[in-house]
């Protein structure tokens, strides 16, 4: 049924005729909303709100009792009495509805020329919580959660400085979804800010949702299988990328915060980086980087050397491999295809099952399945091998969007190895390397520091220096302040002699 909506003041009117058509021009005839009729010396209020929607202990005791003892029933009384800031006059049926599908409740003296809504929304939200899809050994355990409102005390919390600049938009038409932008004023590059918020004001959709799916709409590329902005559900890697002059999205209902600009390797980036020694962070982060090249390139390899190249297998691997494929029917490609699928399927069904079920189903599913595929000569037990590091590889990405992105890929990589053998490898790898050359976050270049080349971001993005020699931001990022802190002195060291 479509809405009709009266633009012009009809106040004043009936207590009754109000109710009746806020439900039957608002609402749709909903069963849903609800009222209570005051009197006091003759004069008449109603109180018109949504159950579900609003705080009942707010709604009586700070709204009904304090009406009540109102001495003078109008609307500047009753808005002095009654303690809630944020009052508005109402005069047309829409924006009351509106009030009232935001939490509000709908105060109306007959004979006044408008009414008064206050708002005293229900809060459904949960406490912090560990983090699940991130987790840490060292550093804070804490992560985001649906309430807009608690997500931005956390971040307050950790960052209580002038600077910090909070900005907030409304995003949907059909359900209006509050977005914040969150930023150093005195660190984050001017363009940047100006390109998100110019990306935010000119979205024209029905919902948000979620904050994964408010960055689908905003990205530079979204026919790119890598993502473009880095989604987190940990406030302490969220507070770090701002001190590092990037920006911050936090959308309501969504219990993870976006950063953008990014790199592809920032997908490969933790705080327990900073939290470990340098040297320790580093080498994590390499292992990182060089788990994501395995994990594409061993399955690829193994189908492309025996299709095509067997004179690059060592003599003693070469008669193993033979016995081990003695009895499967299927050529390299179908057989590697046909792991990885199996693979793939074990995975999605652990994810979805409840958690205890699911670990099982992991490792179970697993060593069966693996097993009965050898002894059915489905495959080889070396692809299994293969296979299995080539899946382990592909966890040790910190970010869920990069990891399923890797997976996907080894896929059509395994398809141009059979058909071409290392010729589609290596073509398959310049298309990948083109590909990211080109991808853009926030209209930044992604492929930094390597394209542009960028030496001195290479302490930013592929190792970590000691905190002391790394005093200088990612200039990549551009921004407003280039230094963190004075580079220290070095301590001048005495012979031993000489104490």
């Amino acid at each position: 049924m479509k809405r009709r909506f009266k633009k012009s003041s009809y106040f004043p009117c009936k207590l009754n005729q109000l109710e009746s058509d806020l439900k039957e021009q608002y609402f749709n005839s909903s069963p849903d909303l609800s009222s209570k009729t005051l009197n006091k010396d003759g004069k008449k209020c109603i109180v018109i709100f949504i159950d579900y929607l609003v705080n009942s202990d707010n709604l009586y005791d700070q709204v009904v009792d304090k009406i009540q003892q109102t001495p003078q029933w109008d609307n500047p009384s009753i808005k002095n009495k009654v303690p809630i800031s944020g009052a508005q006059e109402r005069s047309d049926i829409k924006s009351i509805g509106d009030d009232l599908l935001e939490g509000g409740a709908c105060v109306y003296v007959e004979g006044e020329k408008s009414c008064l809504t206050f708002m005293i929304p229900r809060v459904e939200k949960r406490d912090p919580e560990r983090a699940e899809t991130e987790s840490l050994i060292f550093g804070p355990q804490i992560a985001f959660t649906e309430s807009l409102d608690t997500n931005l005390n956390i971040i307050h919390k950790r960052m209580d400085t002038s600077s910090l600049k909070v900005e907030k938009f409304v995003v949907g038409d059909t359900v209006p979804t509050e977005v914040r932008i969150v930023y150093l004023e005195d660190v984050a590059n001017e363009d940047n800010v100006q390109e998100l918020k110019d990306r935010l004001e000119s979205l024209k959709i029905d919902d948000a949702m979620e904050a994964s799916v408010l960055t689908q709409f905003i990205e530079d590329n979204s026919y790119s299988i890598f993502p473009q902005f880095l989604s987190t559900e940990l406030p302490d890697r969220f507070c770090y990328s701002l001190k590092e002059g990037k920006l911050g999205i936090l959308v309501d209902k969504s219990p993870s915060g976006v950063i953008a600009p990014v790199s592809f390797f920032s997908f490969f980036e933790t705080t327990e980086d900073l939290y470990t020694r340098w040297n320790m962070g580093s080498f994590t982060r390499m292992l990182r980087i060089i788990a994501m090249v395995l994990s594409i390139t061993l399955t690829p390899t193994y189908v492309a050397a025996l299709t095509y190249h067997y004179e690059i297998i060592p003599d003693a691997l070469l008669v193993s491999l033979g016995h081990s494929r003695t009895r499967v029917p299927f050529p390299p490609l179908l057989e590697a295809l046909i792991l990885e699928f199996l693979i793939e399927l074990i995975r999605e069904a652990g994810a979805r099952l409840p958690t205890k079920v699911g670990q099982t189903m992991g490792i179970v599913g697993g060593i069966v399945v693996g097993q009965a595929v050898v002894q059915a000569g489905f495959t080889s037990n070396i692809l299994i091998i293969i296979v299995a590091l080539s899946a382990l590889a592909s966890f040790t990405a910190p970010s869920y969007l990069m990891g399923s992105a890797i997976r996907i890929i080894r896929f059509p990589l395994i398809i141009f190895a059979g058909l071409w053998g290392f010729i589609g490898i290596v073509a398959s790898f310049a298309f990948i390397a083109i590909h990211l050359i080109k991808q853009r976050s926030l209209n930044r270049p992604y492929f930094v520091p390597f394209y542009p080349f960028q030496p001195r971001d290479i302490d930013n993005s592929i190792i970590r220096l000691p905190f002391l020699h790394s005093n200088k931001r990612a200039y990549s990022n551009n921004p407003k302040q280039v230094q963190r802190f004075p580079k220290p002195k070095k301590p001048k060291n005495n012979d031993i002699d000489e104490e």
